[in-house]
């Protein structure tokens, strides 16, 4: 079966956005592929390493998250990244061969020291990110990597650090080749980007009471001021969540045909997203009650999962020492 990698930091609990955009799809994945599914600790430190008090609870958050959506550690490998030290190993290793030059033109390196300018992000760490990402996947020697077309850059890079390794010491490592996802567009409350940071996010581990609200208050089509008003379900952020919960294909034309004519108000489309909304995330919430209350079997779930992932990546670091010519112990 082809090798599949991709992992998410711990920075809290998930929401509807990372299990539509990704979790869906890693889901799906695993049924008919060798999947490894990294809780990214070490790329948490490379922003928030100031303060890292809430890295074990966020990183148990994320796996109750991951366990509630459906990832199944009996088809998939879930661990966390900082549990198999080949992953820091192989970080050093690849960052002696790769150019300052390809970290600094890094979009997404741009864009985040701008978008966090509350943070000194002045660091080798945050700068290398990259590299650790690409010996991420390379450890594990991943043919596809599961990404949306906002890291196909990152993806890259890593494909261009597993040639330029290959071509100074062997071919030790695949390129892995991106695996594209289609991600639905699951705005927050506000219709801004669903995210912890500006407060507008519809958690997984919310009780349906809570995504019930939420759903209630969320902006609408601005031209709807009044309920006689027409709109455009398509500048509307309650549809955006209606085409990923309904699978009612004649009822959502009739829900699209409404607003438009005014025939269905804001109030009762919103009725309809939470009938389906509670549907879908019933048996979702269900999981996670039940694994909350189990952290033995948590830490089994991880221990087994670090213990499987370390089998792949000593065989690969063995590798790697002797294409380096690393004296043997």
């Amino acid at each position: 079966m082809d090798i599949v990698f991709s992992g998410m930091r711990p920075t809290g609990r998930l929401h509807l956005g990372h299990m539509a955009g990704a979790l869906a799809n890693w889901v799906k994945l695993q049924d008919d592929h060798e999947c490894y599914y990294c809780i990214v600790d070490w790329h948490a430190l490379m922003s928030d390493y100031a303060d890292p008090s809430k890295l074990a609870v966020n990183s148990r958050e994320v796996l109750l998250d991951w366990l509630a959506v459906g990832l199944d550690p009996k088809k998939c490998v879930i661990f966390v990244q900082s549990h198999v030290k080949g992953h820091i190993e192989l970080h050093l290793a690849l960052s002696m061969i790769t150019p300052l030059g390809w970290l600094e033109r890094c979009p997404t390196y741009k864009e985040q020291i701008l978008n966090l300018q509350n943070k000194d992000l002045s660091t080798y760490g945050f700068l290398g990110y990259p590299v650790l990402q690409a010996a991420d996947i390379l450890l594990y020697k991943a043919g596809k990597v599961p990404v949306g077309e906002d890291q196909a850059a990152h993806l890259e890079l890593s494909r261009e650090i597993a040639r330029r390794f290959n071509n100074f010491y062997g071919p030790i490592f695949p390129e892995p080749a991106m695996l594209l996802t289609h991600n639905p567009k699951i705005p927050g409350t506000d219709n801004r980007k669903m995210s912890k940071s500006l407060g507008n996010t519809l958690d997984i581990a919310d009780d349906m009471s809570i995504l019930e609200q939420k759903i209630r208050t969320m902006i609408t089509d601005p031209a709807r001021e009044r309920r006689h008003d027409p709109g455009d379900p398509d500048k509307c952020p309650v549809w955006d969540l209606h085409k990923f919960f309904n699978p009612d294909r004649p009822q959502m034309d009739e829900i699209a045909s409404g607003c438009r004519s005014a025939g269905i108000g804001c109030i009762d489309c919103k009725k309809i997203l939470v009938e389906h909304v509670t549907r879908h995330m019933a048996p979702i919430q269900e999981r996670r009650r039940y694994f909350e209350g189990r952290g033995d079997e948590l830490k089994d779930i991880l221990s087994d999962g670090a213990r499987r992932a370390r089998v792949t990546a000593e065989r690969t670091m063995s590798e790697v020492y002797e294409a380096l010519s690393m004296p043997l112990q």
